[in-house]
Formats: structure tokens, sequence, C-alpha cells
């Protein structure tokens, strides 16, 4: 493998893993929207629309057992 070709493969990983974070922020968000509307806790789920990463970090809690 050239120098180049390894430049370019890191790279690919690099995009990917950037992919999959936002992927996986986006499903944390979405987790938050729908357990708060849920739960009917309405100003959690406005505070975590306009702060996002409130509903990321909500939503990921939720997936470990946290919260």
């Amino acid at each position: 493998m050239t120098s180049d070709a390894a430049g370019v493969c890191a790279g690919l990983v690099a995009l990917a893993l950037v992919v999959a974070g936002f992927i996986a922020a986006a499903a944390a968000w979405v987790t938050h929207v729908v357990a708060c509307i849920k739960a009917g806790a309405w100003i959690l789920l406005a505070f975590g629309c306009i702060v996002a990463p409130v509903g990321v970090v909500h939503g990921v809690g939720l997936w470990l057992g946290v919260f």
C-alpha cells in the first residue's frame, strides 16, 4: 500500500466516524423527543429542542438507563 492509498483510507475512516457520530446524535435526540412526549415532560421537550445537546445527552442517558 502506498502512502497515498493509506491517506485515502484514513480519510475514509475519519469520514465514516464523523457520519456515524452525527447519526448517533440524531437518534439520541429523536429518543429524547419521543420519551418526553410519552412522559408529558413538555418543558424538557422544549428545552431539548431549543438546546440540542441537552436532548442528545438525555437521549443517550435513556439508552444507558441513567434517566
